[in-house]
């Protein structure tokens, strides 16, 4: 099987805020859940250790996130913040997870700073390819702040590289450098000022989340690489009535135009199998065989004629990042099911080495770009 990069799992805010232990099985945490809240809430986990090493996932891109208090929704969660000093110390409880992670268990998730690291673990999983329960590597995860507002000023960008962090896309729902997925407006000085500082240190930078007119000024600005590590291709959604289409949160998905300029710059995006982003008045009351990979599929085949080639898309879940299963597609169970888009895209007539590069050759390659060799 083919090795996959997962380009986004936000796995410090929802084990923190659900108690989530990630080093069960995803079978194993819904049956702790069943009937909980968190279930209700997030819906049922689609992630677990055992689950990586069945679907041959060996790099993950993990989260830092959280959102201004005025997004809370309900009365539940802890990653809410008013200043700029409860988003930094929010994003310093979710660094502690991860190092705690790496620390306790280094079998089993071990953190992805040095390209030399990289390409270790790779060979880990290339010579030795995991076969659960008898033969396992770990998992390796980068970095990666989704909204910058945990960034009080530009000194402290520096700090975040020094522990670790790789990309940073600035903005969620909107933030004091640009504009995003619910509110409108234009990069600040402050966001220019932002991507400066990044690329001198060597950051990519995520465009998901920013509008138009943000991520189109993001890819004609930002001197080192870009990237959009979860969205879908806009043109491919069927929008339902009053759905989105074309505000800011439709915008949180890539336009052509902005699909084109991505592949311009070598950057790739990643799509996210959440079944209301590829339909966006989906219920679960029309049932799960209304979105299935072929969908995903659909997406994948866009931006590949658009682009003229599979360079410029790979997979970016989200997956427990506010949803689970059963919202994502027919053939998913766990993210060990990934897998079974290589048979789609065989069947659509891709070769081996396009579909290698869609599961995971392409973030290799804006990895290599990125990680520091010491």
């Amino acid at each position: 099987m083919p090795i996959i990069i997962d380009a986004h799992e936000d796995l410090a805010h929802t084990s923190l805020t659900y108690g989530r232990d990630y080093l069960l099985s995803a079978h194993e945490t819904r049956r702790r859940e069943h009937g909980s809240l968190t279930e209700q809430r997030n819906g049922q986990t689609v992630l677990g250790w055992p689950d990586y090493q069945a679907g041959q996932v060996a790099v993950v891109f993990g989260t830092f996130f959280l959102a201004a208090e005025k997004y809370r929704i309900g009365d539940f969660g802890r990653f809410y913040y008013n200043t700029l000093d409860q988003a930094y110390q929010l994003y310093r409880q979710q660094l502690d997870y991860y190092l705690n992670l790496f620390e306790n268990h280094p079998d089993k998730f071990r953190q992805i700073k040095t390209l030399p690291q990289l390409h270790e673990l790779l060979k880990l999983w290339n010579d030795h390819p995991a076969h659960f329960p008898d033969e396992t590597n770990p998992v390796g995860l980068v970095l990666l702040m989704e909204s910058a507002e945990g960034i009080r000023n530009l000194d402290e960008l520096q700090e975040w590289w020094d522990v670790g962090l790789r990309i940073i896309g600035p903005v969620w729902a909107g933030s004091r450098f640009c504009g995003g997925s619910f509110e409108n407006g234009a990069f600040t000085q402050e966001g220019y000022d932002l991507m400066k500082v990044m690329a001198q240190i060597g950051y990519a930078l995520d465009i998901t989340h920013m509008n138009e007119v943000s991520s189109l000024t993001a890819l004609d600005a930002y001197e080192g690489v870009v990237i959009a590590t979860h969205c879908n291709a806009r043109a491919r959604i069927k929008f339902g009535a009053g759905r989105y289409p074309t505000d800011a949160h439709g915008e949180r998905h890539l336009s052509d135009l902005a699909i084109r300029r991505l592949a311009a710059r070598d950057g790739v995006m990643g799509l996210l199998p959440y079944n209301r982003f590829f339909i966006t008045d989906w219920t679960p009351e029309m049932g799960r065989h209304a979105v299935t990979l072929a969908h995903m599929a659909d997406h994948i085949d866009h931006i590949c004629q658009l682009t003229g080639s599979a360079r410029h898309v790979g997979i970016g879940t989200d997956f427990d990042g506010g949803f689970g299963y059963p919202a994502i597609p027919e053939e998913i169970d766990t993210i060990a099911d990934l897998q079974k888009i290589a048979t789609v895209l065989e069947q659509r007539g891709y070769n081996k080495d396009d579909i290698e590069s869609v599961l995971g050759g392409n973030w290799q390659r804006i990895l290599e770009k990125i990680l520091p060799v010491s």
